[in-house]
């Protein structure tokens, strides 16, 4: 490979390792099959991310930059409502298939090592993407098309289940996952409970 530059192998590390963690598993994610997969030395891998835990925060960083922002944009947008919520819907969806591996890196690594700030980052992903949609279901009511009686804080909650069970899908049925037919499935069960 020719040299590229600090942003380039950065970039193409953390997708390596989100690739490696969707089509072999978390327990396979090593430096050396890391290594192996983008053409470079462990040690050239050490040069741009002086820990497994800067990879990490580095994927993080991008969810927050990509994912959230995007979402974030979506939610404060002057359409309505139910424009929104499809919009949403269908861009976390996206995200999801292009970044395969990135739920069960996060939930799994940034969860469960015990690390301070990584739980705090998640814990921030996680609290503004329920807020991005309970304003969207807060809009809907006030434009009259959604049930008023309806517990905006239930609909995020329940909500935030679907990107799990995409990434299930997605670990389940490596070849056949549709995204668009699951994004518009999903939106019309959560219209039909939106519904006055």
């Amino acid at each position: 490979m020719s040299r590229e530059t600090t942003d380039i192998r950065q970039e193409q590390i953390k997708k390596a390792v989100l690739e490696i963690i969707a089509d072999e598993g978390l327990h396979n994610m090593s430096t050396r099959n890391l290594a192996k997969k983008i053409g470079l030395t462990e040690g050239a891998i050490f040069r741009h991310f002086p820990t497994k835990r800067d990879i990490i925060k580095g994927i993080m960083d991008d969810v927050t930059n990509d994912l959230i922002n995007s979402l974030r944009n979506i939610a404060l947008s002057p359409v309505k409502a139910e424009n929104k919520l499809f919009n949403y819907l269908c861009r976390n969806v996206k995200y999801l298939k292009e970044n395969r591996g990135i739920t069960i890196l996060l939930f799994s690594e940034a969860a469960h090592l015990g690390d301070k700030e990584l739980k705090e980052k998640l814990n921030q992903i996680l609290s503004e993407q329920k807020q991005f949609i309970i304003k969207i279901v807060k809009d809907g009511i006030s434009e009259g098309v959604w049930n008023k009686n309806i517990n905006p804080e239930d609909v995020a909650i329940i909500y935030m289940g679907i990107p799990i069970t995409f990434n299930i899908e997605m670990v389940l049925n490596k070849t056949g996952l549709n995204a668009d037919n699951f994004c518009k499935r999903m939106f019309t069960l959560i219209l039909k409970a939106l519904k006055k």
